[in-house]
């Protein structure tokens, strides 16, 4: 089994970037979601709910805290991070994310495409804009299962999984709870499998929903139980206990 691809974004349920290696610890990969978006309660704008932020690519530069929003060609905004007041966001009912709210033109962007008034906020907490554990894991295994269900080819980015890979068995992945995995110069430990929610049936390039995920996962998977109880699982969760640089083409070697 291989590093097929790596998936990151400065900013939660934006464009998806593809380098050709990162670097884990503790808190995933250095520079991944960073930052999310928030509603006024405030909870997490996932791109279940605003597939139209798909479009927009955020980059950040830590060393001068300068963030960029571009769209295709154009950039929509560039500037330095300020941070404003605390808030404490509400992820899904499973966990409380601290974080300060980002001054300057990127929520007014952002509320424009959404369509609703957001926030952006910057994660203050070690698991950042993450839900349950820093790092995810899928086979293109259980890709390839979910496109016979389907009948045509199922782009893998739509799950938005940070570590892709070839080999082994459909959902194999599932079966690496607590196992040592070696990737790279990184140790992972596998996790529980990884809920999935409407964002997947958006196309990941324009956001529209056009692929009926959960309903193809449910037919030959049915319910299954995760941390957020029944539902529909698809690719599964890790956290990294060796730091190290991970990169397209490394082996993926699984403890017995």
């Amino acid at each position: 089994m291989r590093v097929t691809r790596l998936s990151t974004t400065p900013v939660k349920g934006l464009a998806l970037h593809h380098p050709e290696s990162i670097r884990v610890d503790e808190t995933g990969a250095v520079g991944d979601r960073l930052f999310f978006l928030a509603d006024a309660r405030p909870s997490l704008v996932s791109v279940a709910k605003s597939g139209a932020l798909l479009g927009i690519a955020a980059e950040y530069d830590a060393s001068t805290r300068r963030l960029t929003l571009r769209e295709g060609d154009s950039v929509l905004a560039d500037d330095e991070v300020r941070l404003g007041e605390e808030v404490d966001s509400d992820f899904f009912s499973f966990r409380t994310a601290p974080g300060r709210i980002v001054e300057g033109p990127f929520a007014s962007i952002c509320s424009e495409r959404a369509g609703r008034p957001l926030e952006l906020v910057q994660a203050s907490d070690a698991l950042r804009g993450h839900d349950v554990e820093p790092l995810t894991l899928l086979g293109q295994g259980s890709i390839d299962r979910l496109s016979e269900v389907a009948g045509e080819p199922v782009d893998a980015r739509r799950f938005r999984m940070l570590i892709e890979f070839d080999g082994g068995e459909p959902h194999v992945e599932d079966t690496w709870i607590g196992k040592s995995i070696r990737i790279g110069d990184a140790t992972l430990v596998g996790g529980e499998p990884v809920q999935r929610c409407a964002g997947t049936t958006r196309h990941p390039d324009t956001g529209v929903i056009d692929l009926k995920t959960l309903s193809l996962i449910g037919e030959y998977r049915g319910r299954q139980d995760s941390v957020f109880g029944p539902g529909f699982n698809f690719g599964a969760y890790a956290r990294c206990i060796v730091p190290g640089e991970i990169q397209v083409g490394d082996d993926v070697i699984v403890a017995d």
